[in-house]
């Protein structure tokens, strides 16, 4: 029996070579798409899901009430993680970790390395085992270093590394370090890397900073006993809030600062480990959100649908063809479940090819997939037994229903309106124009996406960042020298050459160069009585002239002045907070012998990236601080020489350290990633879809012509021109793409608004970008269809009647 069922569906597959040849194409094409897009959704829902520990590991934050309202303060000050695990209870681990780019030297190799600073707790929070080595503490020796295989391999090739000594470049000296461990690699979906890991007592601000509260720079991670809750943590820190935050809190209630809803001017909260990647702080509270991942899975099942609802269009309008055939095995006695099987049957093996097909397919293309969306993920992540079990059961689920519902329609056929060959047409078309509606809505939904996703990104990359970011290099100063060596030695290399227009130095990047790097520094003091908060920059000379930052008033730094290591050059939102009328008569006391003084003053600029509105910012000249970038502006004609005579002179000067140089506007590029790649995945979606939506409509506009043959030629008899039959023939069709474009254009204007309130510039939306996504889907549908329309309204009208 079984084996009849599948001979008679493979025979009558073959009998409908186009139809079968469309479903099977459409199919394959969805499911190559969708398992593509799955792969790289739960590939970035499964970020730091490996920890053995994930469900209770946080990172801890503070919100504090200022001013200008709740604000968010993640880094913490070097005495807090091991005071606060004393006085709190609830605490079971805590660790600190700072994360810095190190000279890592072994003989004659010398590399820069990702090095993070932690506490022995860490092992036991964090899953990232010890393959090799001293295996309960690896670093209980203040000289001890871990090692990941990559690293170990990278520095020794295949030695056995235990017990070598490497150096780390400190403040003033090479330091050595013994590996007494070597970790096994971190996994793709790790949001914490690190090449080694040392003890946070060997960091170059521990000393300095080891009972000062008011030096921020690291992270602190913590795992509660079991059975306290966040809520609880909270409740339990306002003591401890209320003795080391004093000050803060006092300065609150000096500036009249309002308290929050639980009577706090400082809160110490918690947000979950695993949802670092996705959350986001607003109004001075962590909050989580994976609408990214979320969004690529269902742009997999609406393309998934799609697919779908051609199979069951095209099964439904084909069945009518099928109808007497139907009525002759009732006739023989078929029962109704009979024929369902033997329906069903057809629909799973053409589904069951199409998997295959999909499959083999999006093998094919993972690579180039993963290349074009930036996504480590890999059938493996399918491989999980959650996921198959839900991969299966969404597979049974769209036969079922895909292939189930054209066979149990036609097999509930009365057996004497089958052998007439009629079928209920009002409830089948109805059906038929529901579904063409949602598919061309989604399709509408999508092209309005990509609109407004490249429409954001080409405002922001064209957007004046207030500096040249066309026209200068930043380079990462990662070598051994220190920096200001480094830089006297650049200069002196360059200062000949005529592609070098200037050359500066500054403790922080723009945008994301290609080391990844940067960091904050903030600072808060008390001015006339109230508090002040500040970014801080240490600058070189000509950084100002260098990236051609605008002086609204006074002047820049000046090498012929030399008060100018008291002076300070602010933007004009710190000019603000001042609130003098001259910001040029400020005069700052940090304490009580030094002075600073405001020399000049710059037009804001965009120094935090596109998603933030501009902060007040302060310029220094400290020697005390290090710079860890220097910027080259170049000669705009000569861009291709001038970059690569830098490298040449970086190579001389720090022969060991690789080359990192970026032009801002690539940085800035950087810090669009992710927008960049949401709309690759939008844009191919509405082009799967789109496809997809026009092979179900050639389809059903093939069979719809065809059934109306008759009709065709009594019209053409009778005067009917050809525009009008044409006319007559597409109107059904384009009002269900109209009707789409009402319905879709609400729904996308309304999420593009809710998408477009992460950024402080964005573009104002208006009607033109949804009519156009309407229009693209109208043209597409007329042309679709046209061709079919067009030949059936040409052709002879006695050929079609003596046919019909």
């Amino acid at each position: 029996m079984i084996y009849n069922y599948f001979k008679i569906a493979l025979r009558n597959l073959w009998k409908n070579k186009v139809f079968t040849f469309l479903n099977i194409l459409g199919l394959s094409v969805a499911f190559c798409v969708a398992t593509l897009l799955s792969i790289a959704s739960l590939n970035n829902l499964a970020e730091d899901q490996f920890h053995t520990n994930k469900d209770n590991l946080y990172k801890v934050y503070a919100t504090e009430q200022t001013s200008k309202g709740p604000e968010e303060v993640s880094s913490r000050s070097t005495p807090f993680a091991p005071t606060l695990k004393d006085e709190v209870p609830g605490i079971k681990k805590i660790t600190r970790h700072l994360e810095e780019n190190v000279v890592v030297s072994y003989e004659d190799k010398e590399l820069q390395l990702d090095v993070s600073y932690i506490d022995p707790d860490f092992f036991e929070m964090f899953s990232f085992p010890v393959i090799k080595g001293e295996n309960t503490s690896p670093l209980s020796q203040k000289s001890s270093v871990a090692l990941t295989q990559e690293t170990a391999k990278l520095l020794f090739g295949n030695e056995d590394v235990i017990g070598k000594t490497i150096l780390l470049q400190g403040q003033d000296a090479k330091e050595p370090f013994i590996i007494s461990a070597i970790l096994k690699d971190i996994p793709k979906e790790s949001s914490m890397g690190f090449d080694l890991l040392v003890a946070y007592e060997n960091n170059a601000y521990y000393k300095q900073t080891l009972d000062d509260w008011s030096s921020r720079f690291h992270s602190v991670y913590l795992q509660l006993d079991e059975g306290v809750t966040t809520q609880q943590f909270e409740e339990r820190t306002r003591a401890f809030v209320a003795q080391y935050y004093r000050e803060n809190i006092e300065n609150a209630i000096r500036d009249g600062v309002q308290k929050d809803a639980n009577g706090q001017y400082y809160q110490l909260r918690l947000f979950p480990y695993v949802d670092s990647v996705f959350t986001k702080f607003k109004g001075g509270i962590a909050k989580t959100s994976r609408i990214m991942p979320y969004l690529i899975l269902c742009i997999a099942i609406l393309i998934l649908f799609i697919a779908s609802v051609n199979f069951i269009n095209m099964n439904v309008a084909k069945g009518g063809q099928r109808l007497r055939e139907i009525g002759m095995r009732k006739t023989l006695g078929a029962t109704k479940s009979q024929l369902f099987i033997q329906l069903w049957v057809e629909s799973l093996f053409v589904f069951s090819i199409s998997i295959i097909l999909g499959l083999l397919l999006g093998y094919a293309l993972l690579n180039d997939f993963q290349t074009l969306f930036r996504t480590s993920g890999t059938f493996g992540t399918l491989l999980s037994p959650e996921i198959l079990s839900l991969f299966v059961i969404a597979i049974i689920l769209i036969t079922l229903i895909a292939g189930g519902y054209p066979a149990l329609l036609l097999s509930k056929l009365g057996t004497l309106k089958a052998l007439k060959g009629k079928m209920e047409a009002r409830d089948s078309n109805r059906l038929r124009n529901t579904l063409i509606v949602i598919q061309f809505s989604i399709a509408i939904l999508l092209i309005s996406g990509t609109l407004v996703l490249n429409k954001q990104i080409d405002f922001l990359r064209h957007k004046d960042l207030g500096f040249d970011k066309s026209n200068v290099i930043s380079i990462p100063l990662n070598g051994s020298l220190d920096s200001y060596t480094a830089l006297s030695r650049l200069r002196n290399e360059l200062q000949s050459e005529p592609e070098i227009l200037s050359i500066t130095a500054a403790d922080n990047n723009l945008g994301s160069g290609r080391d990844g790097s940067g960091y904050m520094s903030i600072s808060g003091f008390d001015y006339e009585g109230r508090s002040i908060k500040t970014h801080n920059l240490t600058v070189d000379y000509d950084y100002i002239e260098t990236l051609n930052l605008e002086l609204v008033a006074g002047r820049s730094f000046d090498r012929q002045f030399a008060t100018d290591s008291l002076a300070m050059v602010i933007n004009e939102t710190m000019a603000k907070e001042y609130g003098k009328e001259n910001p040029l008569d400020v005069v700052v006391s940090f304490d009580d012998s030094i002075r600073y003084k405001v020399i000049g003053v710059v037009k804001d600029y965009n120094f935090q990236g596109l998603k933030k509105e501009v902060e007040p910012l302060t310029f220094y000249l400290d020697p005390n601080v290090g710079y860890y970038y220097a910027f080259a502006k170049i000669n705009p004609d000569k861009a291709v020489g001038a970059y690569d005579k830098i490298e040449k002179a970086w190579n001389k000067i720090e022969p060991e350290a690789t080359f990192l140089g970026s032009f801002l506007d690539e940085n800035i590029d950087r810090t669009l990633r992710r927008e960049k790649v949401l709309t690759k995945i939008i844009t191919s979606g509405s082009i799967v879809a789109i496809l997809l939506s026009c092979i179900g409509l050639f389809a059903i506009s093939m069979i719809v012509v065809n059934q109306r043959t008759k009709e065709i030629g009594v019209r053409k008899i009778v005067g009917a021109s050809v525009p009008g039959l044409v006319k007559l023939l597409l109107s059904d069709f384009l009002k269900l793409v109209v009707l789409a474009f009402v319905i879709a254009t609400p729904i996308a204007w309304w999420m593009s608004s809710k998408w477009l309130e992460d950024y402080s510039y964005k573009i104002t939306l208006n009607l033109g970008v949804f009519i156009i996504a309407g229009l693209i889907a109208i043209i597409i549908a007329m042309l679709t269809i046209g061709y079919k329309t067009m030949h059936a309204a040409l052709q002879n009208p006695v050929k079609s009647l003596r046919t019909e």
